[in-house]
């Protein structure tokens, strides 16, 4: 299960020490947040060297304009404190599952 972050700083934290960080953004209202999060925790667990955390913008609403989010969820991997990959609302896991492939076979 994904660590909830609780903070801004929490967050600008990962994405200055960590290499490769995974957000899975959410809202606490959001059937489609609750239940695609099982889904991405099981994704997530194919690649250990992906640093995972959640946040819930709805405790942090300074978020939705930092990362410039209109909907939830909102799935960002970030590489190198950049944001690699953007995925929200209706994730193809499929294809979701491809994309985070090459970024994890070229890191």
């Amino acid at each position: 299960m994904f660590e909830t972050l609780k903070s801004e700083q929490d967050i600008n934290l990962f994405l200055q020490e960590e290499d490769i960080f995974f957000l899975y953004i959410s809202k606490n209202n959001c059937s489609v947040c609750h239940s695609l999060l099982p889904q991405i925790e099981t994704i997530m667990e194919r690649y250990p060297r992906i640093v995972t955390r959640q946040v819930i913008v709805d405790e942090i609403p300074s978020l939705a304009s930092k990362f410039s989010i209109f909907t939830a969820p909102v799935l960002l991997l970030f590489v190198n404190g950049k944001e690699y990959l953007r995925e929200a609302r209706i994730v193809h896991l499929d294809q979701f599952q491809f994309k985070l492939d090459k970024v994890y076979q070229n890191y």
